[in-house]
C-alpha cells in the first residue's frame, strides 16, 4: 500500500530527467513551485450524506458504506465526498500540493453533469495551494467529435478565469484536455476548431487514430508494467510537434467495486510495481522522452489505483477482511527513495 510519500519521490524522479530533457529548471515550476509536468488524474464523483444527502459512487458493486465501500482500499478520509471543498478537497489539495505535482487532470462527464457542478469548488480548492487544473473529456452519452469540440470551448469559457485553470507557458499557454476512449469515435475533425488554441489528447499510441488532436496519453495502468508503443507514440509526438504524456500507476484492483470482473489483478509489490512505471516512463529507449507524465490516478478507488492516502488498518467493513482484500491488513513498512534533488530545480522524495 502507498502513501502520499510515494508520489512526492515519483514526482521527482520525473522532474529531474524532464528538466534536463526539455527544458531548463526554473521553466519547471508554476508561481506555486509546483510541477506542471506531472498531472494527476482526479476523481470529483463521490458524495456522501451530510453534502450531497446520499452517498454517491462508494456503494458502487452493491456495497454499504460507510464502513462497506465500493473499493478493495479504504481513504484516509473515509467515504468522502468530492463537494466538501473546505474539508475533503482541501486536504487533497494540502497532499497534493506536499508532493510537488502542480496539474490534476479532473474527470468531466459533460455539460450540466454532477462533476461539472462541483467544477469551480473543486478549481477554488486547487487555486489556493498553487495547484492547476486539466480537464479529462469521459464518455458521457451520445458523445461526438462535434460534442467534445463543445465542450472545450464551454470549459474553456466557464473555467478560464479561475486561477487554477492549467495553460502550459512551454506550449503557447494553452489548456489542455485529456479525451478518454478516443478510439471510440471514427471522425474527429470537428476538433480542428480547437485544437489551434487548446492542447486535446487522445488515448492511444497508435499514430494513426490521432489526425485531429495535439499529442497522445495512455491512461492505462496495467499496460504501463510493458509500456506497449511507448517509444514509438513519443518519437511520432516530437516529430510532429505534439505533447507526449503517458501514464503511470502503482497497481489495479477492482474486485469489490466490479464483481466477477476478469481485468487482470496488479499488485502493487510494496512500490515496486510502480517504480517500474516510472522507470519505463523515464526511459528514453521505452518511454519516449515524455513531455508530460500523468498518473493514473490520485483517487480512482473503484480500480485501486489510487495514491491518495489509505488507511494502514481498513479492517471497518463486515467483508473487508484479508480473506477478501489484499489490501485489508496494515500496511507493511515501506521503502524511502528519494530520487533527485534541488541541483535538477525539482524536488521530492518517495516511500513507495
Amino acid at each position: 500500500m502507498r502513501s502520499l510519500r510515494s508520489l512526492i519521490a515519483v514526482v521527482a524522479l520525473l522532474l529531474g530527467a524532464l528538466v534536463a530533457v526539455h527544458t531548463p529548471a526554473a521553466l519547471a515550476r508554476n508561481s506555486a513551485g509546483l510541477s506542471d509536468k506531472v498531472q494527476l488524474f482526479y476523481y470529483p464523483w463521490y458524495g456522501s450524506p451530510t453534502v450531497n444527502g446520499s452517498y454517491r459512487h462508494w456503494d458502487q458493486g452493491g456495497h454499504t458504506p460507510p464502513d462497506d465501500i465500493g473499493a478493495n482500499f479504504y481513504p484516509s478520509l473515509g467515504p468522502y465526498d468530492s463537494g466538501d471543498f473546505a474539508g475533503a478537497v482541501d486536504q487533497q489539495m494540502t497532499w497534493i500540493a506536499r508532493s510537488g505535482a502542480g496539474v490534476i487532470i479532473y474527470s468531466w462527464w459533460g455539460q450540466g453533469s454532477y462533476e461539472d457542478g462541483l467544477a469551480a469548488g473543486v478549481l477554488a480548492a486547487a487555486a489556493r495551494h498553487g495547484i492547476r487544473v486539466a480537464w479529462h473529456i469521459e464518455p458521457y452519452g451520445n458523445r461526438t467529435g462535434a460534442s467534445v469540440a463543445s465542450d472545450v470551448n464551454y470549459l474553456n469559457a466557464h473555467y478560464g478565469s479561475s486561477p487554477a485553470f492549467y495553460r502550459d507557458p512551454l506550449h503557447g499557454n494553452k489548456p489542455a484536455f485529456y479525451i478518454f476512449d478516443s478510439l471510440n469515435i471514427t471522425d474527429w475533425s470537428a476538433l480542428d476548431s480547437v485544437t489551434g488554441n487548446n492542447i486535446v489528447l487522445a488515448q492511444t499510441t497508435d499514430t494513426t487514430k490521432v489526425a485531429h488532436f495535439n499529442g497522445m496519453y495512455t491512461y492505462d495502468g496495467i499496460a504501463a508494467a510493458t509500456a506497449p508503443g511507448w517509444a514509438n507514440a513519443g518519437a511520432y509526438c516530437h516529430q510532429h510537434g505534439m505533447v507526449w504524456a503517458p501514464s503511470v500507476a502503482p497497481g489495479y484492483l477492482d474486485d469489490r467495486a466490479v464483481p466477477g470482473n476478469t481485468t487482470p489483478t496488479v499488485n502493487r509489490d510494496n512500490g515496486a510495481e510502480y517504480d517500474k512505471t516510472w522507470n519505463n516512463a523515464l526511459s528514453p529507449n521505452i518511454g519516449g522522452n515524455p513531455d508530460w507524465v500523468s498518473v493514473t490516478s490520485f483517487n480512482e478507488w473503484h480500480e485501486g489505483s489510487q495514491i491518495e492516502p489509505a488507511s494502514s488498518n481498513p479492517l471497518r467493513g463486515k467483508d473487508i477482511s484479508p480473506t477478501t482484500a489484499h489490501t485489508a491488513r496494515p500496511a507493511p513498512p515501506r521503502r524511502r527513495r528519494t530520487w533527485t534533488g534541488p541541483s535538477t530545480g525539482w524536488t521530492g522524495s518517495i516511500r513507495p
